[in-house]
């Protein structure tokens, strides 16, 4: 007997913040199968979690910084080299306090902030194409409204 394929197809659900600060964004360097690259702060949405909760979640576990969300970027959907589908819904947010001392994720190397300019000086160095594209969108002038992120209970 052949085992049946699940016809559903079930892409990992990721939530990422574009955190600005006088003109510089925060970002995560992390080791990857051995390679340092940059994203921003960004993990997967948890069971029972809504998207904005695991956004302020993430980003804190990630770079020690508590946020308050400002707007929605988008949602974004990417196929990994691998076969692994991505759908991830980013988000605004401006710094509210920062814990220096607070352990970050394992595979998380530092917190860092850089200029868009110097994002985009080694665009090898970031993690995926959704990256790019999240920041360039973010300083596009894209922010609808967080109301759009609806958590039904």
């Amino acid at each position: 007997m052949t085992a049946v394929q699940d016809p559903r197809w079930t892409p990992h659900v990721t939530v990422a913040t574009v955190v600005v600060d006088d003109g510089r964004l925060l970002l995560v360097e992390e080791l990857i199968d051995g390679q340092r690259v940059l994203n921003q702060p960004a993990g997967h949405l948890e069971p029972g979690e809504s998207l904005a909760a695991a956004a302020l979640r993430e980003t804190l576990e990630e770079s020690g910084w508590e946020v308050r969300l400002t707007a929605f970027i988008g949602v974004y959907q990417w196929t990994a080299p691998d076969g692994t589908a991505f759908l991830r819904f980013a988000f605004a947010a401006t710094p509210v306090a920062h814990d220096p001392a607070r352990a970050l994720d394992t595979g998380i190397i530092r917190a860092l902030w850089l200029t868009p300019a110097e994002l985009r000086a080694d665009p090898a160095r970031l993690r995926s194409p959704l990256v790019r594209q999240v920041v360039e969108d973010f300083l596009g002038g894209q922010r609808p409204p967080l109301a759009l992120v609806k958590d039904i209970a």
